[in-house]
């Protein structure tokens, strides 16, 4: 399937373990009209390595960080290089099925849609959890404050409607706060197909690491949306019980 073209956003660190699983997943798309923009933040293992051996698909571009900057700086920069119709993100740990694409791109045609996402299933530490993970079928302003519904992984925007993001300099919750910059554009829409594999490597979550999810939260309204003090404490604990409810009534059983 041919169309117009899709960049794909690949911001990596470390990830020399994953990053070629990554890569083959876009590599085997159906719609086979993309361009892969990797973005690598001075990692210290051989991802070098690992990705050079793709360099010879012209597909794929590889840039380079001159220092540590974060996600957020190695996005910007993808973005601005992006010469696509289409906005598609994956990380570099993450999994596309084969026709992620091509199934997204015709939901958003045939219905006009600029912005949409798609269910996903998460696997953590190897292991596959029971159910996949849903979102609301429509997701407008006033939701998108309440809570990040849906992965990264499984988002597309048409450019041509959105334009160029540019986010803060956050470490953490940057992608969130590209939705809500997109979100002031265009309502988001749901494909409800699980097209979309999270993988997570770390532990249990402890109890710090909780609070600094609060933590970054709050930095996100407070820095990354220049909210007001108040305001940006009764969004993070807006957010923290759109989190349950999400956790309650966005999961598929298998």
């Amino acid at each position: 399937m041919n169309g117009d073209l899709v960049s794909i956003i690949m911001p990596s660190y470390n990830t020399a373990a994953y990053i070629e699983d990554a890569v083959q997943s876009v590599i085997a798309q159906t719609y086979k009209n993309w361009e892969l923009i990797i973005v690598d933040d001075c990692s210290t293992d051989n991802t070098d390595e690992i990705v050079t051996k793709f360099l010879i698909d012209p597909r794929i571009r590889y840039l380079k960080n001159d220092k540590n900057k974060g996600a957020a700086f190695s996005r910007n920069n993808a973005l601005r290089e992006a010469r696509g119709r289409w906005m598609a993100f994956l990380d570099s740990d993450d999994l596309w099925l084969p026709q992620k694409l091509e199934r997204q791109i015709s939901f958003m045609i045939k219905n006009g849609y600029s912005f949409t996402y798609t269910d996903y299933r998460t696997c953590v530490n190897g292991k596959w959890l029971t159910y996949i993970n849903t979102a609301p079928d429509i997701i407008n302003r006033k939701k998108m404050y309440d809570y990040c519904y849906f992965s990264t992984i499984t988002v597309m925007y048409d450019k041509n409607k959105i334009g160029l993001i540019q986010i803060k300099d956050l470490r953490k919750n940057n992608d969130y706060a590209m939705w809500l910059q997109v979100i002031e554009k265009a309502n988001a829409y749901r494909l409800p197909e699980c097209l979309s594999i999270y993988i997570k490597h770390e532990g249990s979550v402890s109890s710090g690491s909780k609070i600094n999810l609060v933590k970054w939260h709050y930095i996100l309204f407070r820095q990354g949306l220049n909210k007001s003090s108040v305001v940006s404490f009764i969004l993070t604990l807006n957010n923290l019980i759109h989190g349950v409810w999400k956790k309650m009534y966005y999961r598929k059983a298998l």
